[in-house]
């Protein structure tokens, strides 16, 4: 993931948008490939700051590899009272690694920590694992599943072109009690499956692209108890700023987004997605 990861950092940040009524979270992103420096750093400050500015007063920083889960935990301490960090190796990070069960290791012990409120991103990429790849991945999503039972913690999913495969894994493995599908992408006969077995239904900056009129769709479908919000900055930074550096201020221009297709008052809406995401993951406050 990190020549991905490279390329996005070098494009200009995205304009903060206006500022949304009442405070709200992000529940979904990565700060440190925004900043690409210490969890403690002033860059780390400056972006929790804009965030704040806007409405954005929590966010959930996620891991996708054991160093970076580590990172996850250093910035969920420092900044104990904005920051709750989750651990994972993604999909693509698990058939790769060096020493699979080295790494697995380390985010067991991860989890045990009391800022980490959630296992992930985990879950299946069939559009850049190569099929000959794909058990090892779906192995270490089972083994995800597993710890997120055993810690009692969320377990937020990446589902990339395998819808079929993640629905069907979680009903061979047994759910947690909260599964997260993060950056929801399946269409409405998707959403209303996860809705139908309890799943929380997250979306992002997608949801403001041209080519994607079945998740607006689906997002009006979702209960609101069952609904989150989240940037997966620095990637898919909404509409009009695409090309630009997402950041967890552009929770504003997507739940303003989220308020038109469901036809909602702004305010409410910022408020039940807060709520929801506290009930998830726990308090922010250390």
């Amino acid at each position: 993931m990190a020549d991905r990861h490279n390329r996005d950092i070098d494009r200009p940040a995205a304009p903060l948008p206006e500022p949304l009524p009442v405070p709200t979270v992000d529940a979904h992103a990565h700060i440190e490939i925004i900043t690409d420096t210490a969890p403690d750093s002033a860059e780390v400050g400056e972006v929790l700051a804009q965030a704040k500015s806007v409405g954005v007063d929590r966010v959930v920083q996620v891991g996708y590899s054991a160093r970076q889960s580590q990172w996850c935990v250093d910035a969920a301490e420092y900044w104990s009272d904005t920051v709750l960090a989750a651990v994972a190796l993604h999909p693509n990070e698990a058939p790769v690694v060096k020493d699979l069960a080295h790494d697995l290791a380390i985010i067991e012990k991860l989890a045990q920590h009391p800022r980490v409120r959630a296992i992930g991103e985990t879950g299946l990429d069939y559009f850049r694992t190569p099929p000959q790849l794909r058990g090892v991945q779906q192995e270490s999503f089972k083994w995800h599943i597993e710890l997120a039972k055993k810690e009692k913690k969320a377990l937020v999913i990446h589902d990339r072109d395998s819808h079929d495969d993640i629905l069907s894994i979680l009903l061979e493995v047994g759910a947690p009690e909260v599964t997260v599908f993060h950056c929801f992408s399946g269409d409405v006969e998707m959403a209303k499956t996860c809705i139908d077995r309890g799943y929380v239904l997250s979306f992002a900056g997608t949801i403001t692209f041209k080519n994607a009129p079945q998740l607006r769709e689906a997002v009006k479908l979702v209960p609101i108890e069952q609904l989150l919000v989240e940037t997966d900055s620095p990637f898919l930074t909404p509409t009009p700023h695409r090309g630009h550096i997402n950041s967890p201020a552009q929770i504003a221009t997507i739940v303003r987004a989220m308020a038109l297709e469901r036809d909602a008052d702004l305010a409410e809406l910022a408020t039940s997605l807060g709520d929801n995401a506290e009930r998830i993951f726990g308090p922010f406050s250390a």
